[in-house]
């Protein structure tokens, strides 16, 4: 499955104990996979922390809806690592080749939906990519 996660910009909550604290809102988007696509229903946010070494711990919650009307609640937890100069560009909003950072995630899913109860039964791994006003993560089920 993909989605394409649209996101406005951060809230930059500052220096914490922990790192640079920011919340990137989720504004929408689209998924589509086998059997399954439709929106990213606005409202959830990735809550990031920055740490000293440049990657970012990522814990995104949101919620996807699919055409037939069923809910899907998602955590996403996640890193992005890379070079500084790489991060950097990514922080601008300049394109980057995938190629030259890392970003995967650990998505659970969690519906009521009984034809989709195979998400929550399954462990699933993410491959992201980070654009300006977007993210594309690509779902895979491990098997």
């Amino acid at each position: 499955m993909e989605a394409r996660v649209t996101i406005a910009p951060a809230i930059d909550i500052g220096l914490t104990p922990r790192g640079e604290r920011r919340i990137i809102p989720i504004t929408g988007g689209t998924f589509e996979g086998p059997g399954v696509r439709g929106r990213v229903v606005p409202g959830g946010a990735d809550w990031q922390i920055v740490r000293p070494d440049g990657a970012a711990e990522l814990e995104a919650r949101y919620t996807l809806e699919t055409d037939a009307g069923g809910l899907i609640y998602v955590l996403n937890r996640g890193i992005r690592s890379g070079p500084p100069d790489v991060l950097r560009k990514l922080r601008e909003g300049l394109r980057v080749n995938r190629s030259e950072y890392y970003f995967r995630t650990t998505p659970i899913f969690e519906t009521s939906v009984p034809d989709l109860q195979w998400l929550t039964r399954s462990v699933f791994v993410g491959d992201a990519e980070r654009f300006a006003d977007q993210v594309a993560i690509r779902f895979w089920r491990v098997v």
